[in-house]
């Protein structure tokens, strides 16, 4: 990449997987390759963004810390078995480092959240821009700048920040050319070998001109966030075949956790797009019951009880709040577990390479979506068989959700990909009912607790024929997306591990086999096809992270396990220079969609686990 300011790339947007994600487990921010913070929102990962540079590249604002004027190649990495992320600036005059972390905020909701930049000067002379251009509240508010000796704060009426200096011999705020540009500050200065520089943004602040840091402190600070990075990594229990993408898959949901109550957000941003110029551009800062419910499955298999456990209290308190309220399950939250999610179109920002609408909020956040009950009961079973078992006031509220299921099951529903062309009898819906009292039942029984299990068994079996008479399509010789189509749907590829059919039953193998020859490129696998299966919106579709990871713990459990292991390791190849994976990825092999995924990471950490365990007991 050649050098420039921030003015000089106005235009081009980077791309999706040239980002790293930094956070302290409240919130979280994207530094793309250039050096440029250009996605942070403040104070939660559900607040409104103070650099939303990555949803329009002049009104969105960022944070950019680069050579200036100078021709230059950028690359990263993170420190390892951490998420401390690492820029590199290589050029003929010299190599740059800008090292950029948050400290872990604790587990108390708080408005204060620090972020820390560091530039060091590794070899040679450098001339370095430090260019700082927030905008509030998605670039709706007007702000006020105060430029000190110390520092520099920004406020606006919704949100304020101080960006500190730190007292290094010859740092990089220490120039006396700081100006204010726009509404925010710009310097340049340049930096021998040896020499750093560094700043820290503090959101929450007191109205107090900012304070400068000292070296120490802000060495303290990287060391105590490296090390427990490292500490709680240390925890993991896996020593399989991919250990560096399943630990960096580790970090990426840890760092998608809001620590206060324990909820996974399904991605820290908004509005990035599955296809560059349509209109499928949603809001994915918030907690869906589906994804984090899988989550259990992947925390417990490395080894994490306490987030396990965690987000099982929280996902407990929905089924309880739903029952108190007298209504379904909702399909998502706030991380707080407030149910509002009013979905608006924030009309002055372009969007992503000119993707609009940018949306926040969710509309789908009430939509009628019967598989998040087998995900929440799967997750209530395999957390009760670690030994986190569910309360007595939780089995309560389960008893009236699993009742609410028998009565409401069998109706037309929105289905796991969220349609909005109305409902239809989706089988994945079906057989994700069926696992909700499948598990229900086996708990009741496992621990004695009081439950119709008559009612719940006698319904189970219903559905289990219904699927089998309805949601197999003869001709196709193959499971279908909904009851009276011939649609493939990659969702049914987890019908063999939910338990539903043998994966040696030649109805599954069939579906298999179908969805081989159709929804499967190379390595890559589509949703489905909906140009044959409208989905009310218009745009193509790319294929989906996740369901290639579906696919391959399938062709595992197929006894394919050479094919699975060559299409994981191929999967590997389309996965961003630092390991992570945004929702689905384009024809071109770009990351598109929101990003990072938790259920592309989630169901990699799955994945690895059970392919390791049949390649082993295949030896």
């Amino acid at each position: 990449m050649s050098g420039g300011s921030w003015g000089g790339l106005v235009d081009s947007y980077p791309a999706v997987e040239s980002h790293g994600l930094i956070g302290d487990l409240q919130t979280a921010a994207l530094v793309a390759v250039d050096g440029t913070i250009d996605w942070f929102c403040a104070p939660r990962f559900d607040s409104p963004s103070i650099f939303g540079g990555l949803l329009d590249r002049r009104r969105g604002g960022h944070f950019q810390i680069a050579p200036d004027g100078v021709d230059h190649v950028c690359k990263q990495l993170y420190l390892p078995g951490t998420p401390i992320l690492i820029t590199r600036f290589m050029s003929a005059d010299g190599v740059g480092e800008l090292v950029d972390f948050m400290p872990v905020a604790g587990d108390q909701a708080t408005d204060r959240h620090r972020l820390v930049r560091v530039l060091r000067m590794v070899r040679g002379t450098m001339r370095f821009r430090l260019d700082c251009q927030p905008r509030f509240n998605y670039g709706r508010d007007s702000q006020e700048l105060e430029v000190h000796p110390e520092g520099s704060l920004i406020r606006s009426a919704t949100s304020a920040f101080s960006l500190s200096r730190v007292r290094y011999a010859n740092q990089l705020t220490e120039q006396h050319d700081v100006r204010r540009t726009d509404e925010g500050i710009c310097l340049v200065a340049t930096l021998h070998e040896g020499e750093v520089g560094g700043v820290v943004l503090e959101t929450g602040i007191d109205p107090d001109p900012p304070r400068r840091y000292s070296p120490d402190e802000v060495d303290n600070l990287l060391a105590s966030t490296r090390d427990w990075w490292r500490d709680w990594l240390g925890r993991s229990h896996y020593a399989g075949r991919w250990r560096e993408m399943v630990e960096r898959s580790a970090i990426a949901l840890k760092l998608m956790t809001y620590a206060p109550t324990g909820a996974l957000v399904a991605a820290p941003t908004a509005g990035l797009p599955e296809h560059i110029g349509g209109e499928r551009n949603w809001d994915y800062r918030y907690t869906w019951i589906r994804d984090a419910s899988f989550s259990v499955h992947a925390l417990l298999d490395l080894g994490f009880t306490d987030e396990a456990g965690r987000y099982m209290r929280w996902l407990g308190d929905r089924v309880r709040d739903a029952d108190e309220a007298g209504a379904p399950l909702q399909v998502m939250y706030r991380v707080d577990g407030s149910p509002d999610i009013p979905e608006e179109v924030l009309d002055h920002l372009e969007g992503y390479k000119g993707s609009a609408p940018v949306r926040i909020g969710n509309g789908a956040a009430t939509q009628l979506q019967l598989d998040i009950y087998g995900a929440a009961l799967n997750a209530f079973h395999v957390a009760d068989s670690q030994g986190l078992h569910i309360t007595h006031e939780g089995w309560r509220h389960t008893l009236r959700a699993m009742d609410w299921l028998c009565d409401n099951w069998d109706q037309p529903e929105e289905g796991i990909w969220e349609t909005r062309g109305g409902g239809r009898n989706y089988t994945y819906g079906r057989l994700m009912s069926w696992v909700a009292l499948d598990r229900a039942v086996r708990i009741a029984n496992a621990r004695g607790r009081p439950a119709d299990i008559g009612r719940w068994t006698a319904v189970r079996d219903r559905i289990y024929d219904q699927i089998m008479t309805q949601g197999y399509h003869p001709g196709r010789r193959a499971f279908v997306q909904h009851y009276g189509n011939d649609v493939l749907d990659a969702a049914l590829l987890a019908m063999p591990s939910v338990g539903f059919v043998s994966p040696r039953d030649p109805m599954w193998r069939s579906t298999l086999h179908a969805i081989d020859d159709e929804l499967v490129s190379d390595s890559l696998v589509y949703r489905y096809n909906p140009e044959a299966s409208p989905d009310g919106l218009p745009g193509i579709e790319s294929t989906f992270t996740m369901c290639t990871f579906w696919y391959v713990d399938a062709l595992a459990r197929t006894d394919r396990l050479e094919d699975a292991r060559l299409t994981l390791e191929k999967m590997f190849t389309y996965a961003s220079p630092l390991g992570l994976y945004s929702e689905e990825i384009a024809p071109s092999g770009e990351q598109v969609g929101n990003f990072p995924q938790a259920f592309s990471h989630l169901s990699l950490i799955s994945t690895a686990v059970n392919l390791d365990r049949l390649l082993d007991a295949g030896r």
